[in-house]
């Protein structure tokens, strides 16, 4: 089992030089010092957020080799590289991972990527076409840019939430899963309530690599009743 990274006992700070303001010097600081994105850059992964679906992933067991994964919001990649290598994609007897997203994501080895806005109109039957089949498991970890207001960036994600379970359900084998992000905001207990109907066991989890002051957290749905 992956342990979490440690934080350093060296602190980095950042001033507000060469035309900074106040908030990018804090997020480059956060950055700086973030054991996460430390890690991601010296194990080669593309994003801190790969750690969350690791420690998903080792604690749910949703990653198997062999399986096929359609990883929604895949840019800048990290899942998709973890998805990857945990279904054996590219291998001669692994699975198949497509990563889309709305924007240009550089190419995975053993990863087939797909630059396709999702809300599009007939974006979903371009992905299914793309897909080639059934899958054993959707990830979404899509979020719209944030607007700075909580109740609108927490409509808009759930939005993006709802039309990848719907899609989820049109492509997934029996007994297949779904991963997607949320925030906090009220109606996600709704959206769990209606994913419960479709699948045998639904959680309501934030994995340790999601940072302690986001709302952000995923819902992880298993057993597929098809």
């Amino acid at each position: 089992m992956t342990a979490p990274p440690r934080k350093s006992g060296l602190k980095v700070r950042v001033k507000t030089a060469r035309g900074r303001t106040v908030g990018q010097a804090r997020w480059l600081q956060r950055q700086l010092n973030d054991p996460y994105v430390q890690a991601a850059k010296s194990e080669g992964w593309r994003s801190r957020a790969a750690y969350k679906l690791i420690e998903l992933d080792e604690k749910y067991k949703l990653l198997k080799p062999g399986m096929r994964v359609v990883d929604l919001g895949a840019a800048p990649g990290g899942w998709t590289q973890v998805a990857v290598k945990r279904v054996k994609a590219g291998d001669a007897a692994g699975g198949f991972v497509l990563g889309v997203d709305i924007n240009p994501v550089d190419p995975i080895v053993g990863a087939t990527l797909m630059q396709q806005d999702f809300l599009a109109e007939d974006a979903d039957h371009k992905v299914i076409e793309a897909l080639g089949g059934k899958a054993d498991l959707v990830l979404s970890d899509m979020a719209a840019p944030a607007t700075g207001h909580r109740q609108t960036d927490h409509i808009r994600i759930m939005m993006l939430c709802e039309a990848a379970l719907d899609f989820a359900l049109r492509v997934l084998n029996p007994g297949g899963a779904f991963v997607a992000k949320v925030l906090r905001g009220g109606t996600e207990n709704e959206l769990l309530n209606t994913m419960k109907r479709d699948f045998r066991t639904v959680r309501h989890v934030k994995p340790p690599a999601s940072r302690a002051d986001s709302a952000e957290s995923y819902v992880i749905a298993t057993g597929f009743r098809g």
